[in-house]
């Protein structure tokens, strides 16, 4: 079995993969200086024939070692996952399925903005309830390509 160690979730890691929401950085000051808004964190991308759309994931929990042999990509339309609780998820992903894919580990208060087209595991909350807020591209056109690995891949805590 091939083995793939977690390494921590940055903006600099994941760039060539779309883009880490989180409250950190610049911010500018709004609701009378009581929130800080973090603006602009991400190029949501849904394509000519798409629209933006608001979803609800509720997905089972796993645990580390965790092994896949399944990615998926969505060629029309970006997709970002923002965790409704506290809880650490796995973001597995890969420029290629030729390519070893990369497998992050949020903190807990990281969601993730996948570039349109980005091959990418399956949503992998370490804990549950492991609900997410998912916008994505909302069209008539399929979105969806899948790539089954010949061989298993772990993950393991880097």
């Amino acid at each position: 079995m091939r083995l793939i160690r977690t390494e921590p979730l940055t903006a600099e890691a994941f760039a060539p993969f779309g883009q880490v929401l989180e409250g950190t950085g610049d911010f500018r000051l709004i609701n009378a200086g009581l929130c800080r808004r973090h603006h602009d964190r991400a190029v949501l991308d849904f394509g000519p024939e798409g629209r933006a759309g608001i979803s609800i994931f509720k997905a089972e929990a796993r645990a580390l070692p965790y092994e896949f042999d399944l990615i998926e990509r969505h060629p029309e339309g970006s997709q970002a996952f923002l965790p409704m609780g506290a809880e650490p998820f796995l973001v597995i992903v890969t420029a290629d399925p030729q390519a070893q894919p990369r497998a992050f580990l949020t903190n807990g208060a990281q969601g993730i903005n996948l570039a349109r087209g980005t091959w990418h595991g399956v949503l992998t909350p370490l804990a549950a309830p492991g609900l997410f807020a998912v916008v994505d591209r909302i069209g008539a056109t399929p979105n969806l390509e899948e790539h089954r690995y010949s061989e298993a891949w772990r993950v393991i805590r880097g």
